[in-house]
């Protein structure tokens, strides 16, 4: 029998053996549960994310950076060849209609005026020769006094110092003319926008020196992806913002598609009209321009949703007991981490989005992440 002196001993061990009891029913309790749970999901499916796409209406947005410029740009020429001694005007300057962009030496084509002067002056003395020995010719032969010989070379010689005046003031004309190449002049106003000489500089006729952005409409002109125009908008209104000034918008329509696709950018250039050009709209000027879609449904999901079937696109369906299978869709748009959908899903329906490349028609896995699609 325990003496008093055993006591303590004995509540110890009464309270450990109590205290392994409660741990060994915790424990019970605890196997239990992850029986339960373990018997809640089959053993050895594939885990996979799914999601239940919803119908949205969307706006396809396909902003794009373009420039502003001239819808008329003009190649300014001299009409002549020769030497530049003087330049008027700089890139970015503003030029009227008539101002006078750069000189030539006018000296040999002053030379050849002053030829041309002296031509014609002879041509009228030889002409007035020609008219006194017709007169007298003519008179001759009124009376007899002369043949039907002279009077005929009295005719042919008169014609023919007419014909040498006619032709001498021809000449004189165009040298007068060409005088005037060497001033090189504008006929509209506008901005010189790029220059290729300098004084001292030979240049030849029609040679460009100047290109001018005339006065007058405004273009924004845009280098858009081929592919965006396989599905252009029925729309050809286009809205354009200053890139710089958010606040600067003005609205253009289509007017003109280049024939040529860029071989290394795959782009083709758009020019679009700008019906009231804004005054901050400067030539050069960056802008972003967007059309205007008509809204359509489609479903959405994400990209890791899609897969392949015979070369197609395709996703894979869950039934209610989660069992996959491979359904071919229509493709929309591919859109910033989603694609865009017209045919191939229903409402209600829901798609793997994660672990596609591991699946197979028929197969049952179990769903890891529920929920709705973007």
């Amino acid at each position: 029998m325990p003496t008093n002196d055993d006591e303590p001993h004995v509540l110890a061990m009464r309270r450990g053996a109590s205290l392994k009891v409660c741990m060994a029913s915790v424990a019970l309790a605890l196997l239990a549960n992850g029986a339960v749970r373990a018997a809640d999901q089959p053993t050895g499916l594939l885990r996979v994310a799914a999601a239940m796409p919803r119908r949205q209406y969307l706006v396809p947005d396909l902003p794009l950076t373009g420039t502003i410029q001239a819808r008329v740009l003009s190649n300014v020429a001299f009409q002549t060849s020769g030497r530049v001694t003087r330049r008027n005007v700089e890139v970015g300057q503003h030029v009227n209609a008539g101002d006078i962009l750069a000189l030539l030496d006018p000296t040999e084509l002053q030379a050849d005026l002053v030829s041309a002067e002296a031509a014609l002056n002879s041509a009228n003395a030889q002409l007035t020769e020609a008219q006194k020995n017709f007169d007298r010719q003519q008179s001759l032969l009124s009376s007899g006094s002369t043949t039907r010989e002279r009077f005929d070379q009295a005719v042919a010689a008169l014609r023919t110092g007419e014909a040498q005046v006619n032709s001498a003031q021809a000449a004189l004309n165009t040298a007068r003319e060409r005088l005037t190449y060497s001033e090189l002049t504008v006929g509209r106003g506008g901005v010189i926008v790029s220059r290729t000489i300098e004084v001292g500089q030979v240049v030849q006729s029609g040679q460009t020196v100047f290109a001018l952005a005339e006065d007058g409409p405004r273009d924004a002109v845009f280098q858009v992806p081929e592919v965006a125009l396989t599905k252009p908008p029925n729309d050809r209104t286009v809205d354009i913002t200053l890139q710089s000034m958010p606040g600067v918008t003005a609205v253009g329509s289509v007017r003109e598609i280049s024939p040529i696709l860029d071989q290394t950018t795959g782009t083709v250039t758009v020019k679009i009209g700008i019906e009231q050009t804004p005054p901050g709209m400067t030539l050069g000027s960056a802008v972003i321009g967007r059309a205007r879609w008509e809204s359509s449904p489609a479903f959405v999901i994400p990209w890791s949703a899609m897969f392949s079937a015979n070369g197609k696109p395709a996703v894979w369906v869950l039934d209610a007991v989660n069992t996959v299978s491979l359904r071919e869709v229509v493709v929309k748009d591919y859109l910033t981490g989603v694609v865009a959908l017209t045919d191939g899903l229903k409402e209600g329906e829901r798609v793997v989005t994660s672990g596609v490349q591991l699946l197979y028609p028929g197969q049952q896995v179990v769903v890891a992440v529920d929920g709705a699609a973007p």
